[in-house]
């Protein structure tokens, strides 16, 4: 886990760096800005439309698990 400057803790993140990482791997390219700009917004949707099933995965795995 990373901590911002106001001690919140930040549990996962993906950076402009690990976009471009899977660019290379997958097209054998970098990303101009116009298409990490499209990436960034792609990410937020699916992170944003999807969230609930991830909340709601994890907190059954972790009442499964106890």
């Amino acid at each position: 886990m990373m901590k911002t400057n106001n001690d919140t803790k930040i549990i996962f993140s993906i950076s402009e760096d690990d976009v471009q990482t899977e660019a290379m791997e997958r097209i054998g390219r970098r990303l101009t800005e116009e298409e990490m700009f499209i990436a960034a917004k792609g990410l937020e949707w699916g992170m944003l439309t999807g969230i609930h099933i991830i909340y709601k995965t994890i907190l059954t795995e972790m009442i499964i698990g106890q």
